[in-house]
């Protein structure tokens, strides 16, 4: 059973920047593709972003490009989301989940129903 926890939310002034991580633990975690998913208040979840087992190839939503960036620490098993210039848009719990085969880490972000793990999420506040 694989296990993901999330942290770093908190609440974040228009403007600012947050980083939340992901870390993986359990069997063959380190095979598994991680991505962000987000759900804002009477929303449903979407992809943000996700990268593929090795750190190599990863994709952005539209809505954060620019903004968000994605990295993988393999060492550690973590999974890193740098997220910078925050709007009220982006006030959202924030999951990070796994899957272990995929075709392309955009098609994991576009399938948020597809994952095989999910993590109890944190939240990210951007208010002032």
């Amino acid at each position: 059973q694989l296990q993901l926890v999330e942290s770093g939310g908190g609440l974040v002034q228009p403007g600012g920047s947050l980083r939340l991580s992901c870390a993986a633990s359990g069997p063959a975690s380190v095979d598994h593709a991680i991505g962000w998913f987000r759900q804002a208040p009477g929303k449903e979840r979407e992809g943000v972003s996700c990268i593929d087992s090795v750190g190599s190839t990863m994709y952005l939503a539209d809505s954060v490009k620019g903004r968000f960036t994605i990295s993988r620490d393999v060492a550690r098993n973590t999974v890193y989301l740098q997220m910078s210039i925050l709007n009220s848009e982006d006030t959202a719990v924030y999951y990070c989940a796994a899957r272990r085969f995929i075709s392309t880490p955009q098609a994991m972000c576009s399938y948020p129903t597809s994952m095989d793990y999910w993590g109890k999420g944190t939240l990210v506040t951007v208010s002032s």
